[in-house]
């Protein structure tokens, strides 16, 4: 057993009530279910997924650039028929069905509209859905807020399972304006779980736009007509910048950080504002690869995240884990996990549920099976598990294969 919060137990047990657990311990138990071979640990933490874009899976191709990847995803988004718009929902809850399968049990999810708040509230999950804001060129940043606010709170009344939370987000440097940066942050000060993410540092498209005002994203932005003559170029780095508009802090979790800089890194921990790495769509989508062992070196808060089906083959988490040990082969393989657990449910505001096998959080367990004489069991989870291999410890009458609700 891993309880994440503690060393592994060998032969370990779990007792629980109500759909929690109420003690963890070591050794032979009366009337235990024994699971046999294989290894417990808290179900996953998807940091940062858009599920609402899982109808797009196999329809945006690789990139070598990110705004060329950009574009075509606009491009495929804009020409919407009826049946992909009828798609979208059915697409999200077979995206769902397929992370739980593969082990996830809560989610980061970035969505522009609130389409996947009931969605989740039926799938007897937990996640905090990041309703995303756009307007690099925002005319009423705090009446654009306003309606967003109302809009996810009419949303979330329709989730009462009290496992589905919301934020307002917002999405990018190179797509939020100053001021409309400043109206989110005042809306999160507002409210008591003031979580938030956004991509930053994603691509060198980005950084130039920071630094010079020019580059393929001030293109495209023009393209869009959206450009505005009253945004000048800061002429600093991703993390300096939001840093400069009072955005950090230990609420905020930064997205991918593939091109972040060492005064970057510096930045983000002295405000305390964990980062989210999906290496494996960086990679799909023409940015490069993130430096993640630079990021715990560090001393970062690491979570983990699959990014959108639009990008990535699937939203088995595990499968990032293995492509996270092959970018950083010599951090701990038990610092990794955490960064799938309790880093990213803390990253959510979810820890008081979830990220670790101890006393008082949700009796969501996976048990993976594993081979006999396994000599490191931790470094064996990061070699990519299957879905096949996952199953969900049963807890009051739950079936092996399905979580607690």
């Amino acid at each position: 057993m891993l309880p994440i919060a503690a060393p592994p137990i060998r032969n370990g047990w779990i007792e629980s009530s109500d759909g929690r657990i109420t003690a963890v311990g070591e050794g032979p138990v009366d009337d235990a279910v024994d699971l046999g071979q294989v290894a417990m640990l808290p179900g996953l933490v998807n940091a940062h997924t858009h599920l609402e874009l899982s109808f797009l899976r196999s329809r945006v191709p690789p990139a070598s650039r990110f705004v060329d990847w950009v574009r075509t995803l606009l491009r495929v988004r804009g020409a919407l028929t009826a049946a992909d718009a009828a798609a979208i929902a059915p697409a999200a809850v077979a995206a769902l069905a397929e992370a739980r399968a593969a082990g996830t049990i809560a989610f980061g999810d970035v969505a522009n509209t609130t389409v996947t708040i009931p969605l989740l509230g039926a799938a007897g999950v937990s996640a905090r859905v990041f309703f995303e804001l756009l307007g690099f060129n925002a005319p009423d940043p705090a009446a654009q807020v306003h309606a967003a606010r109302v809009t996810l709170q009419a949303a979330l009344a329709t989730a009462p399972s009290g496992r589905v939370h919301g934020s307002l987000a917002p999405h990018a440097p190179y797509s939020v304006a100053p001021d409309l940066f400043a109206a989110i942050r005042r809306d999160l000060d507002s409210h008591p779980e003031a979580f938030t993410s956004v991509h930053l540092g994603e691509s060198p498209e980005e950084v130039e736009l920071l630094r010079t005002g020019t580059g393929p994203w001030r293109q495209l932005l023009g393209d869009l007509g959206v450009w505005t003559g009253a945004w000048s170029a800061p002429a600093v780095s991703p993390a300096r910048y939001l840093e400069q508009l009072g955005f950090l802090g230990s609420s905020v979790a930064a997205v991918h950080g593939v091109h972040f800089t060492a005064d970057d890194l510096d930045t983000l921990r002295a405000h305390d504002t964990a980062i989210v790495v999906c290496p494996r769509s960086n990679r799909h989508v023409g940015v490069g690869e993130p430096p993640v062992a630079s990021f715990y070196d560090a001393g970062l808060r690491v979570a983990v995240g699959t990014d959108s089906l639009a990008s990535v083959e699937d939203l088995n988490l595990f499968a990032e884990l293995a492509e996270m040990r092959r970018l950083a082969p010599g951090i701990a393989a038990r610092r990794i996990l955490h960064s799938a657990t309790a880093a990213g449910a803390r990253v959510l505001g979810l820890d008081a549920d979830h990220g670790t096998i101890q006393a008082g959080r949700r009796a969501d367990v996976i048990a993976i099976s594993i081979p006999r004489r396994l000599e490191d069991v931790e470094e064996y989870l990061l070699t990519g598990i299957a879905p096949e291999q996952v199953s969900w410890v049963p807890f009051d009458g739950d079936s092996l294969d399905s979580p607690s609700s």
